[in-house]
């Protein structure tokens, strides 16, 4: 398990690198859902998403033999954009490979920061073709099944438990799970007291499988959510959310698309479907747990472009 220490250890190596975002009260949100609702804007964070502080955590821990090798990561999306430009920024070679059902913004901004960019069929390729790669030599950054890029991604939990107001739920999106465990471990240091939720599609659901099965399984991937879709999670990220989070909520894509939509109108803000999900999921723990409730969203990324948006909306129906 990863503990307090070890995040705080990371946010003091991380600080110069990546942006302590915003952590506000919603007045849209809270006229919207009936609750007070505060928001940690990760979307504004360097490379558009969380993903930028596990990424420099993990390449500041490389040794000089790694870091002259190089380093590969597999992606959906934001953590091959958050490679890309944090490696180039510290002068490291970098590998993404993506699924080719990944944004097209994603493999261009990957590209541009000058990462090497491989794109195979499906996401099952993409981890084969990595597993092949650091098998080359090359280092593996993986999205969320390393220690260090967790202590990373919890570094959003530390900054969200020192800056919010009181919380009784906080809601996070949950793909592998390393955003999750981090913030989770983060969160339960600091606010014990406090429930977390964890969030999936329908058709990314390899947390909410692996708690039902009582540990990581295979999943078949179909949700539009490239970003949340990993094939199985980790035994690592498995034991975080086993221990430490109250539920694993999963909601369809068309209301992952819809909640992005709210949050541009009452929120003010531009989120891609894996942080949309967030605010359905709210609406089902609002029911759950009440009157009284002050909800914690941590707002994951915002790296859907224009098109993408206006493609889903059509597809689903919504205006």
């Amino acid at each position: 398990m990863i503990g307090i220490q070890e995040i705080e250890d990371a946010a003091g190596r991380i600080a110069e690198h990546v942006v302590r975002t915003p952590t506000v009260p919603s007045p849209g949100l809270s006229a919207l859902l009936g609750v007070p609702v505060t928001a940690k804007l990760e979307l504004l964070q360097r490379t558009g998403s969380f993903k930028a502080r596990g990424a420099a955590a993990k390449l500041l821990s490389l040794t000089e033999a790694e870091r002259a090798a190089g380093v590969v990561a597999v992606s959906g999306g934001n953590h091959g954009i958050a490679l890309a430009v944090m490696a180039s920024a510290l002068q490291v070679k970098a590998t993404v490979v993506m699924p080719r059902s990944a944004p097209a913004r994603a493999v261009e901004i990957a590209e541009s920061a000058g990462a090497l960019v491989r794109l195979t069929d499906d996401m099952a390729g993409a981890f084969a073709l990595t597993e092949r790669l650091q098998q080359e030599g090359l280092t593996l950054v993986h999205p969320f099944d390393d220690p260090v890029v967790i202590a990373g991604q919890g570094t959003v939990g530390l900054e969200f438990a020192e800056d919010a107001g009181e919380l009784t739920d906080v809601l996070v999106s949950i793909g592998g799970g390393g955003l999750i465990a981090g913030v989770a471990a983060a969160l339960r240091a600091w606010r014990p007291g406090v429930r977390i939720w964890g969030v999936e599609t329908e058709g990314a659901e390899a947390m909410s499988r692996a708690l039902a099965a009582g540990g990581p399984v295979p999943v078949t991937l179909s949700s539009i959510v490239s970003t949340l879709s990993a094939p199985s999670v980790s035994q690592l990220t498995y034991e975080h959310v086993a221990e430490l989070v109250t539920e694993v909520l999963v909601v369809p894509d068309r209301e992952a698309v819809a909640g992005s939509l709210e949050l541009a109108e009452h929120a003010k803000v531009w989120t891609e479907p894996a942080a949309g999900c967030l605010l359905p999921a709210a609406r089902r723990v609002l029911e759950r747990v009440g009157d009284g409730a002050r909800l914690g969203l941590v707002v994951c990324g915002g790296n859907a472009t224009t098109g993408d948006m206006i493609g889903w909306a059509s597809r689903f129906g919504l205006r």
